[in-house]
């Protein structure tokens, strides 16, 4: 990404994606409740303020994971990011967030090429905006979380074959480990960079009654 507006490119596109995420799971993590309030501090982003975790050991999580998101979204290596809260006690999944890439120029690879955006940073800056209000006013309809919960992200790869490059010390969990049952999926706001759209969704386990 370059100091000029409309100058985003491929590894600026890259970037602009990892920090939503970093905000959007940092503020999910808040809303839901998974971590004490106190343990957040604020931070004004994209015009608006957001809560992001304090905790040295979120962070550094954080961080190696969107290290990997950052080098594959240039080489269109990632399907999507699902962001799970898990009860401590059972173990179930109690909620996903799918972060869904589409890569709007399949042609495009070459995280070095001149190539830039069409849209400027005030346009993408405006659009994730939009969708960290609405992970902001989820907590309106999403059920309470009631019991301890942890949290976990994981990597989908666009193709088998890249998941080889995945750290070996990473855990691995199956599709089957962070499917909900009985579940209710909301569509949030999509944003795009103009190499990449992101569209972000959260499912949930619905109220037994």
């Amino acid at each position: 990404m370059t100091t000029q507006t409309n100058s985003i490119n491929l590894k600026g596109s890259a970037q602009i994606i990892t920090q939503y995420l970093h905000y959007g799971i940092n503020s999910i993590l808040f809303q839901r409740g998974i971590y004490p309030p106190e343990e957040f501090v604020f931070k004004e982003e994209y015009g608006i303020t957001i809560l992001v975790s304090k905790n040295k050991k979120i962070l550094e999580f954080l961080e190696n994971i969107l290290k990997k998101v950052e080098e594959w979204l240039p080489h269109q290596k990632l399907e999507r990011i699902s962001m799970v809260l898990i009860e401590i006690s059972s173990r179930k999944t109690l909620e996903r967030w799918d972060f869904t890439i589409a890569y709007e120029d399949d042609n495009h690879t070459d995280e070095n090429s001149q190539q830039v955006s069409n849209k400027s940073l005030k346009q993408i800056q405006s659009e994730i905006r939009n969708v960290m209000r609405q992970i902001t006013s989820s907590i309106s309809f999403l059920p309470l979380i009631e019991n301890r919960a942890t949290f976990d992200v994981l990597l989908h790869p666009k193709k088998s074959e890249y998941a080889n490059e995945i750290p070996s010390e990473w855990e691995w969990r199956s599709a089957s480990d962070i499917t909900i049952a009985n579940s209710q999926s909301v569509n949030m706001r999509s944003f795009s960079t103009g190499f990449d759209k992101v569209d972000t969704a959260v499912v949930y386990r619905m109220i037994e009654e």
